[in-house]
């Protein structure tokens, strides 16, 4: 709602800029250029999510909007999560900007303090266009002349007071955030409306999807892998998240592969090490780099084509699907150890983000990984600091459409009722992901509605709906699009069909365990009445519950 500044996308070199791009640009990347520019023609401040996979083009979008700000004499900042990934960007912005009178500066723990002193000084003055870093940027010491322009690579790696901090640098700044898996509160605010999105599918050409392998370590496993990769001339990551004993990973690996050459690096080393070990995998005078998730984001290694990662369970979904990025970024095909305890269960949550993996094998499946994960984790809290969890205080229906009401009315649109209807069922299931959900699921099962996307935004609707007549509408939508309604889905159905019943009569709340059903109304701290379900199926008892509410008069209403 607060006004911004109205950036000119047709400024003198603009068009000179866009025409130097080396490459044909993709459809998605062309339209999401195109979304940018729109939003920067703007008065309204842009808010936009990129998502698109490594190598996909999301880096293009952010310099032709550098570029644009740079025209129009406002400065841009660069925010990425770790020092290897500014410094790549640092050059990848040096090369493309070459032809222009546009200045680029890097703050980075790469430099002395006297040039970032230097850096904060240019900054402030307006002499330096376009700052890449770390969080560096975010320093007290560093101001701006004319902050126009915000972009946040890999933002999932970033907190909610990070982010709010540059925001309030500009209140009008526009901001772009690019990400491979959003995090789930990011995600959820592009999906009801609040955010802008634009997503970026196609791979580039000869790109090969990695392929993904689960399974328990041992010798043998670890051996194996490594050989088969050297035995083809390329490069292994070996992933080993704990600084402490990582010398005695490389003593195992050291014992399983005598022959090859093993470089140790992680972020508690000197810069210097650091560096000079990075470019030393890079450049191919080491054949093994065992390393920490410093190498999660940004590194670009064509012949490093394998990549085993100690102790998967623990790590998140969207770590592990940025670690296997690492690999298949030529047209070699790529291979992901998912390393597993020798022994020992692995807990249950930990299994669902593996399974999230290896059902997302495929190439451009970044966005289909942050839609599980939001499945998974829960969006958060919009407001707070808070970036996965689910609204237990609330309630997910309550949510959405306060939520969407919210957002309705400061977009000036019609504002819908709110249906504030809890139903606590213990005959039911209502995980989309359930092995039983014919027997006793109410939800969209994966195999009725496979993408990610489209479920997630079905169950968003559905929890949404006021009226009947929404839900009617939505049912035949569901049916139309996705063939006849499994029971599952069709007992999510009635469940909306009976929210909105139950606000209709006055009902607040229906708890069912043991077979007892508990009515409360609206006004009243204490249960209304409550009945027994004789009726044996999920769907029997959920008809035999909305018949209740219908045969319910004012009377029964006051003396009950």
């Amino acid at each position: 709602m607060v006004p911004g500044f109205a950036y000119d996308v047709t400024a003198p070199g603009v068009a000179e800029f866009e025409a130097a791009f080396p490459y044909e640009e993709t459809d998605d990347q062309a339209h999401a250029i195109q979304d940018v520019k729109n939003d920067m023609a703007q008065s309204k401040p842009m808010d936009r999510l990129v998502c698109g996979d490594a190598g996909y083009g999301k880096t293009e979008v952010a310099m032709r909007a550098a570029f644009i700000a740079a025209m129009n004499g406002r400065q841009t900042a660069l925010l990425a999560p770790t020092t290897v990934l500014a410094e790549q960007h640092y050059e990848t912005f040096l090369a493309r900007f070459a032809d222009t009178p546009v200045r680029i500066e890097t703050m980075s723990r790469f430099q002395s303090a006297e040039e970032k002193k230097g850096t904060r000084a240019r900054l402030l003055s307006g002499a330096t266009d376009i700052v890449i870093g770390t969080h560096a940027i975010l320093s007290a010491k560093v101001q701006f002349h004319d902050l126009g322009l915000i972009v946040i690579d890999e933002e999932q790696r970033f907190g909610v007071r990070h982010k709010e901090h540059l925001k309030r640098l500009r209140a009008t700044a526009d901001v772009l955030t690019m990400s491979a898996t959003p995090i789930p509160r990011t995600l959820y605010l592009s999906m009801t409306g609040t955010r802008d999105l634009s997503l970026l599918r196609t791979p580039p050409r000869e790109r090969v999807a990695v392929e993904t392998k689960i399974v328990r370590d041992s010798d043998e496993t670890v051996r194996a892998a490594i050989t088969r990769e050297l035995a083809r001339g390329g490069q292994v990551y070996y992933l080993y998240n704990r600084v402490l004993t990582i010398e005695k990973a490389a003593a195992r690996l050291r014992a399983l592969v005598p022959d090859a050459r093993i470089e140790v690096a992680h972020g508690q080393m000197p810069s210097a090490t650091l560096s000079a070990k990075m470019q030393a995998f890079a450049k191919g005078r080491s054949d093994v780099l065992l390393c920490t998730t410093i190498v999660e984001s940004g590194l670009d290694i064509p012949r490093a084509n394998t990549i085993l990662v100690d102790r998967a369970d623990r790590f998140g979904l969207a770590e592990l699907y940025q670690l296997r990025g690492r690999v298949g970024r030529s047209a070699r095909q790529g291979y992901a150890f998912f390393l597993l305890p020798a022994e020992g269960l692995v807990d249950a949550e930990a299994r669902e983000r593996l399974d999230a993996l290896k059902r997302h094998a495929g190439l451009g499946a970044g966005f289909g990984i942050a839609m599980r994960d939001l499945e998974i984790r829960g969006a958060g809290n919009l407001l707070g600091r808070e970036q996965s969890g689910h609204i237990a205080a609330v309630g997910f229906q309550l949510y959405c459409q306060l939520l969407q009401r919210t957002v309705a009315r400061l977009k000036g649109e019609h504002v819908p009722d709110v249906v504030d209807v809890t139903l606590n069922f213990d005959f039911l299931d209502f995980s989309p992901g359930s092995d039983d959900a014919d027997a006793s699921g109410a939800c969209l099962p994966y195999d009725y509605v496979e993408d990610e996307g489209q479920r997630m935004e079905f169950h968003r609707r559905l929890a949404e709906t006021s009226t009947l007549k929404d839900v009617t509408r939505l049912k035949g939508e569901l049916a139309d699009r996705f063939g006849k309604l499994p029971k599952a889905a069709m007992r999510l159905v009635k469940l909306a069909e009976l929210r909105v019943l139950c606000a209709q009569a006055g009902i607040r709340r229906i708890d069912v365990r043991k077979g007892r059903a508990v009515f409360y109304r609206v006004g009243k701290a204490g249960p209304a009445f409550a009945e027994q379900l004789s009726a044996p199926s999920p769907e029997k008892r959920i008809a035999a519950l909305a018949k209740r509410i219908l045969q319910l008069e004012d009377r029964d209403m006051v003396t009950l």
